[in-house]
């Protein structure tokens, strides 16, 4: 299985992080230059929309990282991402689904990328609304782990493999220099989200997790130290 990917993209993260628990083999096709690398005709003809990441097996070509999960959790059944039966799976899509539709886009457009990119200063007010509007989501997954380790049902699912690297996107801009004058109240994230802080830890430990983590943000952090 090949998968095509850039470092600091949270959907290929998730692909990367699945591969990773399931213990699954796969060729890293890593891609530079973004945004240009996204617009070659070889990449194009794999995903015309221009995104990561793809996967491609053998003949079988998938872009969409929640399909992709489904896909890695049919093809490599252990350990099961998408529950033990229906109705397990239908929550676990739901928990998908909702952050997918109603949150993400709040959290990648109108938090990560402003700071990310250099616009923290010009869309201040509205990084300041969406932090509000994020601090509701994660009071409810706050909520949600006050019942169990995981998001959805007793065990790790796709739902948290899903939703874990936009949070942790999340973070790395609120600890962005240029978001400190915003006074977010996100950092430090255990002070605020104590059963979140603990889930990011359980992830973070599970075999092979290191492994999925993007490349230049460990440079950027061993810099620092």
């Amino acid at each position: 299985m090949e998968v095509y990917w850039f470092s600091g993209s949270a959907t290929a993260w998730r692909v990367l992080l699945a591969l990773e628990i399931k213990g699954v083999a796969y060729t890293s096709r890593r891609l530079e230059g973004v945004p240009d690398c996204l617009r070659t005709l070889e990449f194009l003809a794999l995903n015309p929309r221009g995104k990561v990441p793809v996967i491609r097996d053998g003949d079988h070509v998938l872009p969409e990282s929640l399909a992709i999960l489904q896909y890695i959790d049919r093809k490599h059944p252990e350990p099961p991402l998408f529950g033990g039966d229906a109705a397990e799976a239908s929550l676990i899509w739901k928990a998908m689904l909702d952050f997918d539709l109603y949150s993400n886009e709040t959290l990648t457009f109108r938090f990560i990328l402003p700071i990310f990119f250099g616009r923290t200063e010009a869309e201040a007010d509205d990084i300041r609304a969406a932090a509000g509007e994020i601090h509701a989501v994660l009071r409810t997954y706050e909520d949600r782990l006050g019942r169990g380790d995981w998001l959805v049902g007793g065990r790790l699912s796709a739902a948290d493999i899903a939703i874990y690297p936009v949070v942790e996107a999340m973070l790395r801009a609120a600890g962005k220099d240029a978001a400190a004058p915003l006074d977010l109240g996100l950092l430090p994230f255990g002070a605020h989200y104590p059963r979140l802080q603990a889930w990011r830890d359980r992830i973070a430990a599970l075999p092979g997790a290191a492994r999925a983590y993007p490349p230049h943000w460990r440079e950027d952090k061993a810099a620092a130290e």
